[in-house]
């Protein structure tokens, strides 16, 4: 990706000034990607136009208000390597950050494990027998490692040792993608396990060498008093300040192009009012297999079967309260039990106190992976809420009785999947797309890419400087390729 300088926004600008006054730019959708390139634009003298199917902003990095408390939809940290978008997330929300420490835990076979792994607590956790095993399975995939690795199996057991991979890899990430681990890239794992070994994980953890250059997980972050939502209301709030417009409850239908460029949008109001109207420069944060699907004229047969092939996971979040002062000293906890079908559990009070209406109960986000439409996904909230509190006391993470009230939020299309074919078809989208000079794709929906919520917003930042300039410059396609997962730090 381009380096981009401080100042590169005003570069090409000059004596460029009624171009970009002339400039009528739409964004669809007003998630981080939408919201910062809303932002980002407005700053520049551009004034876009946001449409928002949802009554709120801020996609699946908004927050939830249920009577006096809030729900995050997973946990969102504010913490990031790339200096656009501290300097965004502090220019909007300026001290009203908490500096929050971080403590995340696995949970399996009725103990906890740090994560990241550390060596005494992995040996004590599972005992000598099966840290021998461990060790083994270690050494054997060391002499004998797979001569491939395309799948996130192969991956992470020529790292780790089977063993090791089928006890704190395996079953939670079966959870989250619904399909086996020999199904999915190993494109996923080395994103989001990149550096990481099972030698360089006990090295570390038993002698910290003093110029470490292994990455590990940041123990501290910044967050919203009152969670992500904070953040995107008001950059929402900014933009209409600056003559930006957002229009909520307003699903975009059709998006109509000719001659390798798109002229106007369709949109549908929640009173059901339609209207279309046209731009310059077009930017989409839509899952990238429905946009495919409204445009007009329809792509290539091969295109729209393309976007029939790319899935989505999408989350569901029972989020409870419990009438009890404290549980755990955890920001979340990953579930790894196979017993129970609980992917992971945020614990909000930890994330900031404010986030609890009252002191004396603690708020906890269990979270649920499936596909939209599924048996879960359709299932009753009454009964959705019994299988959650029935699932939550078996681990004794909390007792059912102690539970007072609840309510659900269901995420679609939250995940994208990285399955084997994905490439492909992926591919055959982008090279239609790329043919489109007005329109640019953002954020995880739009590019079909488990993007963290900073490269969400980097992307839309990159993406309304190419507006701006009047060029693609900057690629906004190679963020996340190779740069280290954001949460990782040099020690």
């Amino acid at each position: 990706m381009p380096k981009i300088e401080e100042n590169e926004e005003n570069e090409g600008n000059e004596g460029n000034e009624g171009n970009i006054v002339m400039k009528k730019v739409i964004v669809i959708g007003a998630g981080p990607a939408g919201l910062a390139a809303g932002y980002e634009l407005t700053k520049q003298g551009v004034a876009p136009t946001l449409f928002e199917m949802d009554a709120q902003v801020g996609g699946i990095s908004k927050t939830i208000r249920y009577k006096d408390n809030y729900f995050d939809l997973g946990g969102h940290r504010f913490f990031t390597k790339f200096h656009d978008v501290n300097l965004v997330w502090h220019e909007v929300l300026g001290d009203r950050f908490l500096k929050r420490p971080r403590l995340s835990r696995i949970y399996y076979n009725n103990r906890f494990f740090n994560y990241p792994l550390t060596a005494m607590n992995a040996l004590l956790g599972v005992g000598i027998v099966d840290t021998t095993k461990i060790l083994c399975s270690y050494m054997c995939a060391r002499m004998f490692p797979a001569s491939t690795e395309n799948t996130f199996e192969e991956w992470v057991s020529n790292r780790f040792g089977k063993r090791l991979f089928s006890i704190f890899f395996k079953t939670y990430t079966e959870k989250v993608w619904g399909i086996p681990c020999s199904e999915i890239q190993a494109e996923w794992a080395a994103q989001r396990i990149k550096g990481l070994s099972l030698y360089s994980a006990v090295m570390n953890a038993l002698f910290k060498p003093r110029n470490n250059k292994i990455t590990t997980l940041i123990d501290q972050f910044d967050y919203p008093e009152f969670g992500p939502g904070m953040m995107y209301d008001e950059m929402r709030s900014k933009i209409e300040q600056m003559s930006g417009i957002v229009k909520t409850q307003h699903r975009v239908t059709r998006v109509f192009h000719t001659n390798g460029k798109v002229t106007s949008v369709e949109t549908v109001d929640a009173a059901g009012k339609t209207e279309n109207l046209p731009g310059t420069d077009f930017l989409s944060s839509l899952p990238l297999t429905e946009l495919v699907q409204i445009l007009d004229p329809a792509p290539p047969d091969s295109v729209l079967d393309a976007s029939h092939y790319l899935k989505y996971r999408s989350l569901v979040t029972v989020d409870i309260v419990v009438n009890q002062l404290e549980l755990f000293p955890d920001n979340w906890i990953y579930i790894h039990s196979p017993e129970v079908k609980l992917g992971r559990i945020q614990n909000f009070k930890n994330w900031s106190p404010s986030m609890v209406g009252d002191p004396s109960t603690t708020t906890l986000g269990l979270e649920y992976f499936c596909t939209e439409g599924d048996e879960f996904w359709n299932m009753a909230d009454q009964d959705m809420f019994n299988m959650a509190a029935e699932e939550v006391s078996k681990i004794q993470i909390c007792k059912r009785e102690k539970i007072g009230d609840y309510v659900i939020v269901r995420v679609p299309k939250a995940y994208p999947v990285y399955d084997m074919d994905y490439p492909k078809h992926l591919k055959t989208i982008r090279d239609y797309l790329d043919g489109i000079q007005n329109l640019q794709p953002i954020g995880r929906y739009g590019m079909f890419k488990y993007n963290n919520m900073d490269h969400s917003i980097l992307t839309g930042l990159m993406a309304a400087k190419n507006i701006l300039a009047d060029s693609k410059v900057n690629d906004i396609w190679n963020i996340n390729t190779d740069d280290e997962y954001h949460e990782e730090k040099q020690n």
